[in-house]
């Protein structure tokens, strides 16, 4: 049996980290709250739990996001290996907007970084956010709370949410890709694509997978059991694959990229995806709620 290998976060970067994370406060907090209890308020029955999700551990967690340790932990350590900072990070997602929307839903949202922002930028949007983890979304609960936020917090699978057909005008996902197999990350844009209205826009934002392929090193960072077949292959011809035109990805400060799709007018005629075959920079034509067309 292979013997388990310490990433370069546990043998250099863990220790420097934690001189500068306050761990009397976080247990302080986790100590201050009954995290089953509380769990159990957004825990769904019908909701299964995939097996690429609870056989692994995530960034040295043992049992991955399924505990509240990794609820209290994510946030103070993510703050730290996202350069230049995180909000810049997550923020680039943001600017990528194209649509006007009236309701987003951000899946894998976690501890809900990405999803209260989504929230201050569009204060009249709904805003659904939705993980697989109950325990991370009563941490971006309390975190919503505390920032005035209303928001919907929702247990479920990004693979198949149970949400209605074309009811969203903005699906995003930001660090997500990177912790699927890449027949899940593909799975997750078709549902993508069948909640998104005519002319809706998704948005992925994770690692940069041209740089992640050229740095291999980068791969051994963090425990992270998919990074390698993340870093294989491309977002941008998953989103093809699944029927997004005027998709284009951008890099965000060389270790991360964003990339945007948008649901076009004619589905019954989809296009696969070719770097040439749409001016990405019209999203006009392919009838936008950015444009004010709106299904």
């Amino acid at each position: 049996m292979a013997v388990r290998q310490d990433t370069i976060w546990e043998r250099f970067l863990s220790p420097v980290v934690r001189l500068l994370i306050d761990e009397d406060g976080l247990r302080r907090y986790a100590d201050s709250i009954n995290w089953e209890k509380e769990s159990d308020r957004y825990r769904r029955d019908d909701v299964i739990i995939p097996w690429y999700y609870s056989n692994q551990n995530f960034h040295g967690i043992v049992g991955g996001y399924l505990t509240y340790d990794a609820a209290v932990t994510y946030d103070p350590v993510t703050q730290y290996v996202l350069p230049p900072n995180e909000s810049i990070v997550r923020q680039a997602l943001v600017d990528a907007v194209k649509v006007k929307p009236r309701r987003i839903l951000d899946l894998g949202c976690g501890t809900g970084s990405t999803t209260l922002m989504l929230k201050q930028a569009f204060p009249e949007a709904e805003v659904i956010g939705l993980d697989l983890s109950p325990y991370m979304l009563v941490r971006a609960e309390d975190k919503a709370r505390n920032a005035g936020l209303d928001i919907v917090w929702r247990h479920g699978n990004a693979e198949k949410t149970g949400l209605r057909d074309a009811t969203f005008d903005l699906v995003t996902a930001s660090l997500l890709f990177h912790e699927t197999p890449d027949a899940v990350s593909l799975a997750i844009l078709r549902e993508s694509f069948r909640l998104l209205v005519t002319g809706g826009q998704v948005l992925i934002l994770d690692g940069n997978q041209k740089t992640l392929r050229q740095l291999e090193w980068l791969n051994d960072v963090f425990e992270e059991p998919y990074i390698r077949e993340y870093a294989a292959g491309s977002v941008e011809a998953n989103m093809g694959a699944a029927g997004f035109e005027a998709v284009r990805s951008q890099d965000v400060w060389w270790i991360n990229q964003v990339t945007s799709g948008i649901k076009p007018i004619a589905t019954e005629n989809v296009r696969q995806y070719t770097a040439t075959s749409v001016d990405n920079n019209d999203l006009e034509g392919l009838g936008s709620p950015a444009f004010g067309i709106m299904a």
